[in-house]
């Protein structure tokens, strides 16, 4: 297991890719085409600068679709880690789902297959681990897991996930805003305008 050197709340942090941390284009195949949405670099450096690990969980239906192969897949991930090692940003792992809705799959959010591969694979606590996304399958997909933590960004196609699940928007000083989650099952443990303000509540838990 890794040592983490964060003593709040959260110490591991898993993220959605389109809409979250690049520009959600749709059926993306070309490496190319890979661009980090603003903002996403820093909100991904805070956390990381504050000792939490990082992983991406995405749904990739495009390669069960036929409409891309893994080997494109998997270029356009190596295209997203580097822009973010550049930027002094690491990912400690990720995991993908390559199947259609139709496969009735395990592994597709919000099923668990992934938050099982990666909790095993890198000793992860659901208690200790934050699930950051754009979609109400993100949110489901962390609640599922009893995650400690779980943040709709505005990114993405988040603004119409805030506005169908009727939540409020973020504050606009700390780029965040708490809401209960105990209102209802789909709803996160916040809203935050992007990734930085994500890493601002994210942070701010350790620090109650």
């Amino acid at each position: 297991m890794t040592k983490h050197a964060h003593s709040g709340l959260v110490i591991s942090v898993l993220l959605d890719r389109d809409g979250t941390i690049i520009e959600d284009k749709h059926y993306l195949a070309d490496p190319a085409g890979v661009e980090l949405l603003p903002g996403a670099a820093e909100g991904l450096r805070m956390l990381s600068r504050a000792g939490l690990e990082l992983f991406v969980v995405t749904n990739q239906s495009g390669i069960g679709r036929g409409y891309f192969s893994e080997a494109e897949y998997h270029a356009c991930h190596a295209a997203m880690e580097d822009l973010l090692r550049d930027r002094k940003v690491p990912l400690s792992g990720s995991a993908f789902c390559p199947h259609a809705p139709e496969d009735d799959c395990d592994c597709r959010k919000p099923s668990l297959g992934m938050w099982r591969a990666l909790a095993s694979r890198h000793g992860l606590d659901p208690s200790r681990t934050a699930m950051v996304g754009d979609k109400v399958e993100d949110i489901a997909f962390g609640r599922n897991a009893g995650m400690g933590a779980t943040v709709l960004v505005l990114t993405g196609k988040g603004g119409e996930t805030a506005a169908r699940l009727q939540l409020p928007l973020p504050d606009l000083e700390r780029g965040y805003r708490p809401v209960d989650a105990t209102r209802n099952g789909a709803f996160p443990h916040a809203v935050a305008k992007d990734l930085p303000g994500a890493a601002a509540f994210i942070l701010s838990l350790g620090s109650t």
